[in-house]
């Protein structure tokens, strides 16, 4: 029996920061490593190549620190908007 890949699916995910980290918001897991019982995911900013960082992937579900996907501010900052809504001033 083989066991099962914890987060099959980070590898090319997406992912907005709750603060800036690093300067920057939105970030893509462009790598990802196992050791143990421990994934890592390396994040790279989507604005700025240079800037990439390793995390511990179980930190991608804390809703206070990541969303998944890219989202805009208004989007972070009012979260009970929905994601098809378009506000226009």
């Amino acid at each position: 029996m083989t066991n099962k890949q914890k987060f099959p699916f980070l590898l090319g995910s997406k992912w907005t920061a709750k603060q800036k980290t690093w300067g920057w918001r939105h970030f893509q897991v462009v790598n990802r490593k196992t050791q143990g019982k421990w994934v890592f995911a390396e994040m790279m900013s989507s604005c700025d190549s240079q800037v990439r960082f390793w995390i511990n992937a179980k930190q991608l579900k804390d809703k206070n620190l990541w969303d998944a996907g890219w989202k805009t501010l208004t989007q972070i900052n009012h979260p009970e908007i929905e994601d098809d809504v378009i506000l226009y001033d």
